[in-house]
């Protein structure tokens, strides 16, 4: 009984010693910087953290991360947790492999590689040959593979990397045959990748930024060029540029058979963009096609003059045309796949035919159609889910698509143009069993009686009895679909009785661009509303009650989490707002911030600013409040979404919040927004997050 007694006594002081309300938080020193915005006066005390370059600023990410890690060194279960997650995330893992020639091209990574390792093939039964291993080009897996290209005689690949998750680009250029470097090296790209023509390639670049303001300044004024294999790249020749309109992006594509150059013009990243080419078997000037943002467009493939299209102009949920050189006007452009009830996703040319994939409910169906546009089958899928790739050639009768969805783990199948048959090519070998699972899509009604789906994951036997930790997510916005996937990080959370909810909110492409468009600018609130409607569904069906519920987001999620603990406090037992926007003032001052305007509309209007400082995380943070346990997550080398961002949000929400749940911010070294982050820090970031989450639902979990 002492013994028992003792252990008892030494929980008790445990808890305790993590107890929000003995946190001591780092001092954050306040100015008395006031900005007028249209007559408004907007405090903002915290602007010094905004140099990410003082010595102050750093010493403050310092403490703030001791806080943060001193509070996570205290939950017992931690290590358990992050050993667990360490034996799942350790199985062989694939992408689909692209063909090259003779070969075939994959990634593949053995299990806990801190990246994917790059494997070349001759022939579908070929040994592998290491062509890239990117773990040797840093001692921590910091430098991560980001873009890929061959030349269009597949005797050189261009391949770029990112430094520590930064959207900077380096590219440089291997000879496939000896796999030696050539020397040629590209730096300052950014939102570009390669495309080969004859004896070199067309990329996007920015002139280099301000010496120690890389990860911060504004990127204006993007250029195309074309490198010349052996030149420097001073040499480059200049083949696009608008000195008259800083904030325009560019991408240069270039046909299958070397007869085309195409330009992609956008403002922003509302997605409507302007279409130039160049016929490049006679040098001809660089011509308009589509000359106006009213739409969007991209071109699948030309046959003989003719451009097919993907475009959603005077169609929302999109559709494939046909555009003649010989007779270019609008009058004259033919649609050779209509627009449907369905979303319009994506569209290859593959053996001749057109592959197209849709969305039915923000779930994949994929139909075929002749070259004239005639329906001819759909694939069959193997299950309700997610689908991707059925990328390759006109002339290539193959292609690999892979699908997923939550209890469904990435496999890859191997698809027969001609026969319309697909074949299992790789399983993913993951410690788990779907079958314990289950998977349903239910539709609620949001504020406005809008109909919305969302998809919920448990372990069967789930009894709804309003008291299942639950884990809701979303992202709304920028024309991206949430849809079905699986991860093995989930499979802890499952495994202890939680519900995963994802919700597909407006803002997103599930429904196409009215679904796009009713969350943009002054309709963002919809947003919101949906998202709280997904809370107020799980709660009244009985899967959860408030002090069970959690809700992650990153990016612009990580803005509708910082928005809805805001509005709905009292919903919501912990919260993950993770590398977000939180600053709806000042977004369009970093790095690509500017281009989301097109998104969120800007500070700058006034009209648009009466309708951002009602929402924006940052400036709704109410004193006194009782918030959500937060967990904020951001990186030192996030260069999309400046880490600013969150570091003046939590200073306010540690300033304001009532204290009786923690408020914590976990800054990342060595990572930016997200892709291309190691194995290892991934893994190390799961475990904080989801033990930070256990902790605060007073949940006892096992491992």
């Amino acid at each position: 009984m002492k013994k028992i007694f003792s252990v008892l006594l030494l929980f008790l002081l445990t808890a305790v010693f993590v107890d929000a309300q003995s946190l001591k938080y780092p001092a954050t020193k306040k100015t008395d910087q006031i900005d007028d915005y249209h007559g408004i006066k907007i405090a903002d005390p915290y602007r010094w953290l905004e140099d990410n370059n003082s010595k102050e600023t750093a010493e403050w990410v310092d403490a703030q991360n001791k806080t943060t890690q001193d509070y996570l060194s205290k939950i017992q279960f931690r290590e358990d947790l992050k050993k667990r997650l360490t034996e799942l995330w350790n199985y062989e893992k694939y992408s689909a492999p692209s063909k090259v020639g003779d070969y075939y091209v994959f990634s593949k990574n053995n299990g806990l590689q801190e990246q994917s390792v790059l494997f070349i093939q001759k022939g579908l039964n070929g040994v592998p040959e290491v062509l890239l291993d990117p773990n040797k080009l840093s001692n921590d897996g910091s430098v991560s593979l980001s873009g890929l290209a061959f030349s269009k005689d597949n005797r050189y690949f261009a391949y770029g990397i990112s430094r520590g998750g930064s959207d900077w680009r380096e590219y440089f250029v291997v000879d496939v045959n000896s796999k030696e470097l050539t020397g040629d090296q590209i730096k300052w790209s950014k939102f570009s990748g390669t495309s080969w023509y004859k004896n070199g390639f067309f990329y996007g670049r920015y002139d280099e930024p301000r010496a120690g303001e890389e990860l911060k300044q504004q990127n204006q004024f993007q250029k195309i060029y074309y490198h010349k294999l052996g030149d420097d790249q001073k040499e480059d020749k200049l083949i696009w540029e608008d000195k008259n309109n800083p904030k325009r992006l560019f991408g240069a594509d270039v046909s299958d058979d070397e007869n085309y150059l195409f330009l992609t013009v956008s403002e922003g990243s509302s997605n409507n963009n302007m279409i130039y080419y160049k016929d490049l078997s006679n040098d001809s000037p660089i011509t308009p096609l589509v000359d106006k943002f009213e739409a969007r467009y991209s071109i699948v493939d030309n046959l003989n003059g003719k451009f097919f299209v993907f475009t959603n102009d005077k169609a929302p949920n999109n559709k494939l045309i046909l555009i003649d050189l010989k007779n270019p006007e609008v009058k004259n452009w033919k649609t050779l796949i209509p627009e449907s009830k369905n979303v319009m996703q994506s569209v290859s040319i593959v053996g001749e035919k057109i592959i197209v994939t849709y969305l039915k409910d923000a779930n994949s169906k994929v139909s075929v159609y002749d070259l004239g546009g005639k329906y001819l089958y759909d694939v069959r899928l193997p299950s309700v889910g997610t689908v991707s790739g059925f990328g390759g050639k006109r002339n290539e009768f193959e292609t690999f698509y892979t699908f997923t969805s939550f209890a469904y783990p990435p496999t890859i199948f191997r698809y027969d143009v001609k026969n319309n048959k697909s074949e299992l090519f790789r399983k993913s070998d993951v410690k788990f069993d779907p079958s314990a699972y289950e998977t349903k899509e239910v539709f609620y009604k949001s504020k406005d009686g809008t109909k919305v789906p969302m998809f919920l994951v448990y372990k069967k036997g789930l009894k709804l009895n309003g008291n299942n930790p639950t884990l809701l997510y979303a992202y709304g916005g920028f024309n991206i679909a949430t849809l079905p996937s699986f991860s093995v990080a989930r499979i802890p959370l499952l495994d202890n009785g939680f519900v995963f909810a994802s919700a597909c909110l407006r803002g997103g492409s599930e429904y196409g661009e009215k679904w796009h468009s009713a969350g943009m600018f002054e309709k963002k609130q919809n947003v919101f509303d949906d998202f709280i409607a997904a809370a107020e569904y799980l709660i009244k069906n009985k899967y959860t009650n408030p002090q069970k519920l959690a809700v992650q987001g990153g990016s612009n999620g990580g803005l509708l989490i910082g928005t809805v603990i805001n509005q709905r406090p009292d919903l919501f037992k912990v919260a993950f707002p993770q590398v977000g926007v939180m600053d709806m003032l000042r977004f369009h001052k970093f790095t690509i911030g500017w281009a989301w305007v097109s998104e969120y509309g800007s500070s700058d209007n006034p009209d648009q600013f009466k309708y951002l400082i009602k929402y924006s995380p940052l400036h709704n943070i109410k004193k006194g409040t009782t918030y959500p346990a937060t967990m904020v997550t951001t990186a030192d080398h996030d260069d999309r979404v400046f880490p600013a961002h969150s570091f003046k949000y939590i200073a306010t929400l540690q300033e304001k919040n009532d204290g009786k749940n923690p408020t914590l911010i976990r800054i990342e070294t060595k990572v930016g927004h997200g892709a291309g982050t190691s194995t290892s820090k991934s893994i190390e970031l799961t475990a904080d997050l989801f033990s930070f989450m256990f902790y605060n639902m007073n949940l006892s979990p096992k491992f």
